[in-house]
C-alpha cells in the first residue's frame, strides 16, 4: 500500500494557494477515481483509499502534518518507502518538478513536521512554485492564491506528478521531472 500526502493548509481562505499544491493535486487525482472516504478522528485529517493507494490531506495545518502522517503510516505499518510527499517549492521556478528521497526540509515546517515523527527517509515530490521578486513577501506569496494563468502553466505538471504516482519505480524522478 502507498500513502500519497499531500500538504496544505484547511480552510477556505487557502484554497488555491500556493503553500496548497499537495492538496490540489489530491483533489485532482481524487477527480478521476473511485474512492472510499475513512473517517478516523486519529488520523487527523481527510483520508481516501482507491485500490492500493491511500490519498491523505492532513487537517492539522501545514507546521502540524507530521501527527497525521504518522497517526496513518503506524495504523496501516506502512512503510516510508511507500510514503510519497507532495509540496510546493519556492527554490524551484513554476511548475518544475524535483523527485527525491530522504534530505533536510529546506525550511519547509510541514516536511520539518513530519520529518520530526517519522523520519526523512520518504519520497518527496517538490513543485515549484516561484519565489516572489522582494524578499520580505514570501509569506504573502506563499499564502497567496494562484493567478489563472499560474494555474494553467500548472497544468503539465500536475498531470506529469499524477502519472508519476501510478508509476511509481526507481525510473520516476528521470521520466517525470519538469524544469518549470
Amino acid at each position: 500500500m502507498k500513502l500519497i500526502v499531500g500538504l496544505g493548509n484547511i480552510g477556505k481562505e487557502y484554497a488555491k494557494t500556493r503553500h496548497n499544491i499537495g492538496f490540489i493535486l489530491i483533489d485532482k487525482i481524487l477527480k478521476n477515481l473511485n474512492y472510499n472516504t475513512i473517517n478516523k478522528k486519529e488520523f487527523k485529517g481527510e483520508l481516501f483509499k482507491s485500490g492500493d493507494y491511500l490519498f491523505l490531506k492532513p487537517s492539522t495545518y501545514m507546521n502540524l502534518s507530521g501527527e497525521s502522517v504518522g497517526s496513518v503510516k503506524n495504523f496501516y505499518k506502512i512503510d516510508n518507502n511507500d510514503i510519497i510527499v507532495i509540496h510546493d517549492d519556492l527554490d524551484l521556478k513554476l511548475g518544475a518538478l524535483k523527485f527525491k528521497r530522504g534530505g533536510g526540509h529546506g525550511g519547509h515546517n510541514g516536511l520539518k513536521s513530519i520529518d520530526n515523527h517519522i523520519g526523512n527517509d520518504y519520497h518527496r515530490i517538490r513543485i515549484g512554485i516561484g519565489r516572489p521578486e522582494e524578499k520580505d513577501k514570501v509569506v504573502d506569496f506563499v499564502l497567496g492564491k494562484f493567478r489563472e494563468e499560474e494555474l494553467e502553466k500548472l497544468k503539465n505538471s500536475l498531470e506529469n506528478v499524477e502519472k508519476a504516482i501510478f508509476d511509481w519505480d526507481e525510473k520516476t524522478p528521470s521520466k517525470y521531472s519538469l524544469k518549470g
